[in-house]
Parts: C-alpha cells; structure tokens; sequence
C-alpha cells in the first residue's frame, strides 16, 4: 500500500503540473481540495481521467470522486479495492 501511496503522489505532482511541490511535501493524509494541496475542479477532472488510464477506474458520480480524492489514503484504498488494470 505505501508503494501505491508514493506512486499516487508522482502521478499528482505530474498529472497536474504542481511545479511548487514535491513528492516528499504531500502526506498521506492531506487534503488534496481546500486547505490542503488546494486542487479545484479542474484538477480533480484530471485525477478522473488518471484513474481511468492508469488504473481502469470509471468515475461517473462526482459526489464519489469528492470522497475518494480527499486524501491520498483514500484514493490508495479505492484502487485497491477497483482496479482493473
């Protein structure tokens, strides 16, 4: 699981060009919206389309997605639970 947490965070800092933070700035369980990491809408439309080519994940309900992209702890426990790839 800390394998699938790290290589979440390398995927966030490259999937959304996050050129102020590194890998080693983000903590499992920061917030990724608001006051943690500070991701808007836009951002989490990225993170949707990462899911689905890197882990075979289809997101249709946004209200799922605000649950399983506040953390990088959730999002590691979603995958594995759904990954398909």
């Amino acid at each position: 699981m800390e394998e699938l947490k790290q290589e979440l965070k390398a995927k966030i800092v490259e999937q959304l060009n996050l050129e102020d933070v590194a890998v080693e700035d983000i903590a499992n369980d920061d917030m990724l919206f608001g006051d943690g990491l500070g991701l808007d809408s836009i951002d989490a439309l990225e993170l949707i389309v990462m899911l689905d080519r890197d882990y075979g994940i289809k997101l249709t309900d946004p209200k799922q997605g605000r649950a399983i992209f506040e953390s990088v702890d959730t999002m590691a426990a979603y995958i594995s639970e759904h990954k398909t790839k």
